[in-house]
């Protein structure tokens, strides 16, 4: 397909599956006890924090929004009642227009294809099986591992040079990721990041549907 793109890592919920907005929920429900400024506050820090572990969100929110630290039990419970929220609905939730096209085509070109999520690996693993991905991916890694140690790790095991990589992701870590670990960066495009994207130079696409053929002439 491309002699430059030689593997694709791809970020998961609002890649693909449309899934980020089912996560935006849950955190807004998780704290909507507190009230509507603090509510505000935990979806605009979300938001800004897409693809970060949900733990180091949890933290950031105790002592930033809450004003109390956050200790290991609490820090559980709140992953808990986060998954009970969001797990059934990403399980659910439809794939990423494009998606499983582009994917299938990815696969009969050869091109490996890898998953670097913020979602916890168990929970990632669970969610990968229930849709039946386990074989349109070669390897899916979540938290509590981050997205440049996942991306160099991958690099690193499969003799592949950063430019040989390109990462698809749609937040702002994703986009730090790939600059960490030095590949491309392709960003699928949603209203809450555009003009970012925008003001950053970085290519866009609003779905996976013409993924490969912007492959082919990357």
């Amino acid at each position: 397909m491309t002699d430059r793109v030689r593997a694709v890592v791809f970020d998961f919920d609002g890649v693909i599956l449309e899934s980020a907005d089912v996560k935006t929920e849950a955190f807004v429900e998780l704290y909507a006890e507190h009230g509507a400024a603090v509510v505000e506050r935990v979806r605009a820090h979300h938001l800004a924090n897409l693809g970060i572990s949900r733990f180091k969100k949890f933290a950031w929110i105790a002592e930033h929004v809450l004003g109390r630290p956050l200790g290991d039990a609490d820090s559980a419970a709140l992953g808990e009642r986060f998954a009970a929220l969001a797990l059934e609905k990403v399980l659910a939730a439809p794939f990423v227009p494009g998606a499983e096209a582009a994917l299938a085509v990815l696969a009969r070109a050869g091109l490996p294809r890898f998953v670097a999520s913020g979602t916890p690996q168990d929970e990632l693993a669970l969610i990968v099986d229930r849709r039946g991905l386990r074989p349109v991916f070669h390897e899916v890694h979540g938290t509590p591992r981050e997205k440049p140690e996942i991306l160099r790790d991958v690099m690193a095991r499969h003799e592949l040079a950063p430019d040989q990589v390109l990462f698809v992701g749609d937040g702002m870590s994703d986009y730090k990721a790939a600059r960490a670990a030095g590949t491309a960066f392709l960003a699928r495009d949603t209203p809450a990041l555009h003009d970012e994207w925008v003001a950053l130079g970085v290519r866009l696409e609003p779905d996976l549907v013409r993924l490969p053929e912007v492959i082919a002439a990357w």
